[in-house]
């Protein structure tokens, strides 16, 4: 399904095949061979999102884009099921495993991989061919790639990169900071209550 969002239609290459159950919303553009499978959410939410040349999406992924923070995605990028990226830049020639998160301001170098489950947190740079494990974390710039058992090393990382007052413009150490997150993110997302099915 394609959709109008805040007046702005995706653009689909006409040799890339979207899926019929996949969501294409808003400033979205779609290159040459790319696919994306079933359950792919591709969402602009007030920023763009390019995708390359055959750039694949695969089952349940979730690309989200921010007005703060657009997507860029390269050529020759994998997307594995279940995986998430948010306003972010992916070189080419990345691999991004099932059940990867990468989160708003990260950017991934040309020929990186991030292993199943692994995270790209808020602002982290990782360089060209860089690896991330199973299942770790990498986080800043420049980057620590920690396992999850180093929690508080991540924790102290994650805390100086500021996740509430770069995602949401909020101080983390405001008493009903869930309160003001979710009344202020809602009243974006509402935005789609005007959206228009194109496809």
């Amino acid at each position: 399904m394609q959709f109008e969002h805040l007046g702005v239609r995706p653009r689909i290459h006409p040799e890339a095949v979207v899926a019929p159950t996949a969501v294409i919303s808003g400033d979205v553009t779609i290159g040459p061979g790319a696919q994306v499978l079933h359950g792919a959410v591709i969402t602009a939410e007030g920023g763009a999102i390019t995708l390359g040349e055959n750039v694949i999406v695969m089952e349940n992924a979730l690309v989200r884009a921010t007005s703060v923070n657009p997507v860029h995605i390269g050529d020759h990028v994998l997307v594995g099921p279940m995986a998430s990226i948010s306003g972010a830049t992916i070189a080419d020639e990345v691999f991004l495993a099932t059940g990867t998160r990468v989160f708003n301001g990260a950017k991934i170098g040309v020929r990186s991989e991030v292993r199943i489950n692994a995270v790209v947190h808020l602002r982290t740079v990782l360089p060209p061919e860089t690896l991330v494990p199973i299942g770790w974390v990498a986080v800043g710039d420049p980057v620590q790639i920690l396992s999850p058992e180093r929690h508080d090393e991540i924790q102290a990382a994650q805390r100086e990169l500021d996740f509430p007052g770069y995602v949401f413009g909020l101080d983390r150490e405001t008493p009903d900071l869930m309160v003001q997150l979710t009344e202020r993110y809602g009243r974006g997302l509402a935005r789609h209550a005007h959206d228009v099915q194109i496809g």
